[in-house]
């Protein structure tokens, strides 16, 4: 039933959303004749006109649809502030009025003067921006009304029992309505329960069963209420809930506050850091799928003559298939087969898996000059095409390895959220790690990157990998 109820709420946007962009675009038109006319003369009614004007309504109202969703507009339509509302809501009809304007009205008929040009394109951003600020703070309104009163609230799991989750427990339920938080129960961390925790909340078990508890209670929202200093703990928490779609808020301490790295989503909110889920804007994403596939089909084409040559190099330097396929793990832990340029002789795993060194004797002379030079990694842009990699990311790894690194690093996990790539951070600021040891060092840069992913990141990791390449310095 609040499932359908959710749903409800998004089509309520999605229409306010359409119904504002029809509404704008209609009126745009009438005023566009009066400021054509003022400066041109007028421009004559044409008999289709009106149908015209029907169907680029329309076009134009799925034109915005889009844009709000490419900048997220409609992810957490139950946590949206008003203020933050407006500033997003004038950025993104900035940026669409000027698509549109290049799109359809640079060549309008009757303008012959840049004035009419600015006069036109200012009308329509205050026209659209006045409707879609209407429209949205209307639904947003509406919203927060539902979530204030409970009619819609996620499933809440407080993970912690001493006083302070205690503390927490009460301030959040007190002040902090807007976030729409009902608590199911709490689960213990070495502690007995404090007597403060209402008789209401139930201890649901041990944390080491938090995936379980997550699914079994439909949790959406897990608070962790332990003390900042157990970074262990903490660690090891956030290890398990990164096996479930929850979204996760942690409380930070003095130190992390006076960082910088504690934000206030809402005015008297409680302070608390929330673990990022979505690590890139959608359009980002979208963006920086698109260039992996532009740029590997792009690739695959032009660069089809030096796939032959190092092809020819490969069947030449020792016996056996010029590609080599094994076995890695990608994104969500999903195995997949990568592709390379073979470099080594045939059955140089025949002792078991093993990482390469610099004076490997497994190497054939063509493979250490295709890997100083990247060359064996040529194949995997195919990968990348498939949408098993892509251009950035962290390398993927074998499980017999990963197994190994997490013994050590639990939270190498966190790589799995991302699709690996042909280059990685890890990889031009570290080099190739060539023990489970070097590994475990050079995993610190790959968080990094998960950490602030953006497409300036990717930019920046792969002139550094060019840089790289016509140095000669890879392995």
């Amino acid at each position: 039933m609040e499932r359908a109820k959710r749903n409800l709420q998004l089509l309520k946007l999605l229409l306010a959303d359409f119904g504002a962009a029809l509404l704008a675009w209609v009126a745009f038109f009438g005023l566009r004749r009066y400021l054509l006319r003022e400066v041109s003369g007028g421009v004559p009614f044409k008999p289709d006109e009106l149908f015209s004007l029907g169907l680029a309504a329309v076009a134009i109202g799925l034109f915005w649809l889009a844009m709000y969703a490419l900048f997220g507009h409609y992810r957490g339509i139950f946590r949206k502030s008003r203020v933050r509302e407006l500033v997003s809501l004038g950025q993104v009809a900035l940026l669409g009025c000027i698509i549109v304007f290049f799109a359809l009205l640079l060549d309008d008929e009757g303008v012959h003067y840049y004035r009419a040009y600015y006069k036109t394109v200012t009308a329509y951003f205050l026209l659209h921006f006045a409707c879609a600020v209407v429209a949205r703070l209307f639904v947003v309104t509406s919203i927060q009304g539902l979530v204030l009163r409970r009619d819609i609230a996620f499933n809440t799991l407080l993970v912690g029992a001493n006083a302070r989750a205690a503390e927490v427990y009460q301030e959040l339920e007190r002040f902090n309505r807007h976030l729409g938080l009902r608590f199911v129960g709490y689960v213990p961390v070495f502690d007995t329960p404090d007597p403060h925790l209402p008789r209401e909340l139930r201890n649901l078990g041990f944390y080491s069963r938090l995936p379980e508890l997550v699914m079994e209670h439909r949790i959406e929202e897990v608070v962790i209420a332990i003390e900042p200093a157990e970074h262990r703990t903490i660690e090891e928490i956030l290890a398990l809930l990164d096996e479930v779609n929850v979204r996760v808020s942690i409380l930070p301490d003095l130190y992390q506050i006076l960082l910088g790295s504690v934000k206030v989503s809402h005015l008297f909110g409680t302070p608390l850091i929330e673990i990022k889920q979505d690590l890139l804007p959608v359009w980002q994403s979208v963006v920086k799928r698109l260039i992996d596939v532009v740029a590997s089909g792009l690739f695959l084409m032009l660069f089809a003559p030096g796939y032959a040559f190092v092809a020819l190099m490969v069947r030449w330097s020792s016996p056996g298939p010029i590609f080599y396929g094994q076995e890695r793990i990608g994104r969500g832990g999903e195995p997949f087969r990568i592709w390379k340029f073979r470099s080594m002789y045939v059955d140089a795993e025949r002792a078991g898996p093993a990482l390469s060194s610099d004076h490997d004797p497994r190497i054939t002379p063509w493979g250490r000059f295709m890997r100083k030079v990247r060359l064996d990694e040529l194949p995997q842009f195919w990968n990348v095409l498939r949408g098993e990699m892509s251009l950035v990311g962290p390398r993927p790894e074998r499980q017999f390895f990963i197994d190994q690194i997490m013994q050590r690093a639990p939270h190498y996990r966190h790589l799995h959220r991302v699709r690996p790539g042909i280059t990685s951070l890890g990889q031009v600021k570290y080099g190739y790690a060539s023990t489970v040891e070097e590994m475990v060092k050079r995993l610190k840069f790959d968080i990094l990157y998960i950490e602030n992913m953006s497409l300036a990141m990717d930019f920046r990791v792969m002139l550094f990998t060019i840089k790289i390449i016509l140095q000669g310095r890879g392995k």
